[in-house]
This record gives structure tokens, sequence and C-alpha cells, in this order.
């Protein structure tokens, strides 16, 4: 199964595909970066259209959309759910079936809590994407990672669809490593080997 994470953005929008075979191979990544000189309705049309094209060459079977459900700023708020629209119209044009997933659902998947820094995220999509694992990760492509990592977990823990993969396998790492804090038994022993 071809999952497709988004990272939704205005300015910056992060994409990518992870295959389940069962365990999760990394396919691509990217980052979406409307011009910021044009009107705002010009930049939702080449996130949409920019979106639209990844999905015609990578040929997701789902897609995992962080939802977005609170902030400091309303106005940020309305312009982020506004790019997050056409995000998804891309996806439901294109007959992506859409599953939306907290930011705190993706870390605590991925990491073990749902407080994790975005360079721990990264660190730990590397981590679990072993050998497949791309060499330099833009921060807004890891966050879309996670989302498509996370998705195939939770597919597989349900029984949903199709089993997608097995829980995510993690390579061995050391449970003193700084970037890898939770005190989630499972994370620890999976992290320890």
């Amino acid at each position: 199964m071809r999952i497709l994470g988004v990272d939704p953005g205005s300015r910056a929008a992060g994409w990518a595909l992870v295959e389940f075979r069962p365990a999760p191979f990394f396919r691509g990544a990217g980052v979406l970066r409307p011009a910021t000189d044009v009107p705002f309705a010009e930049r939702l049309r080449e996130l949409h259209e920019t979106l639209l094209a990844v999905i015609s060459r990578e040929k997701p079977d789902i897609a995992a959309v962080e939802r977005v459900f609170s902030g400091v700023n309303p106005q940020s708020l309305i312009t982020l759910g506004e790019a997050r629209g056409a995000i998804l119209l891309a996806l439901s044009l294109s007959n992506v079936p859409v599953r939306e997933i907290t930011p705190a659902e993706i870390k605590r998947i991925v990491t073990g809590t749902g407080a994790a820094e975005k360079e721990q995220v990264r660190h730990m999509v590397k981590a679990l994407l072993g050998a497949s694992a791309p060499a330099r990760l833009a921060l807004d492509a890891a966050d879309a990672t996670a989302a498509a990592l996370a998705l195939g977990t939770l597919t597989a823990r349900s029984g949903t669809r199709r089993v997608v993969a097995s829980p995510i396998p993690l390579t061995p790492r050391r449970t003193n490593d700084p970037l890898v804090r939770t005190n989630d038994p499972v994370v620890k022993r999976r992290i320890s080997g």
C-alpha cells in the first residue's frame, strides 16, 4: 500500500510517499512552496495544482493529512485552513481516500510522545525507515513522512482495509539517544532491540 503523507501549509506544504511492503519503504518526499509574491488565491491554486501533479506521478492508495485543531493566531488558523482545503480538494478530485490525523497522534505513534519536537520527529522518521531513509529530509517533508508512517501503523493495528504493516519496526538504537525522549516501554523496547 502506498500512503501519501501531507503536512499542510500555505507557504510550505510537505508531502511524502511511503510504501508498506509490509515494512515501510520511503519512495519520495518534497516541499511544495508556492510563490509568496502573488495574491493568496494564486498560492492556493499553485498548492492545489502541484499536489495534483504529485498525486498523478506517485499514485497513492490513501492519504494521511495532518489535522489542525488549535493555534495562537486566529488569522493563521484561517489561512492554514484554506490551504488544507486546497490540499483536500486535490486529493478528493484524484479519488484518493483521506484520513486526517492530529499532530499529537502522529508524534505519539512515531516518537512515543505527543509532545515531540520537529527535530525528534525527523530523527525517528529516519530511524523507522532504516536503509530506505533519505540522507536529507526537510522538516516539512519529515512531518509528512511521519503522517504516512502513523497511518500505516494505525491501519495495521486496527486491521482496516488491508493490513499494511505490523506496527512500525525500529532499527536498534541506544535508549540514551538524546533525540529519543520517551517513557513508553514499548517504544523503548523497539529502540533498544
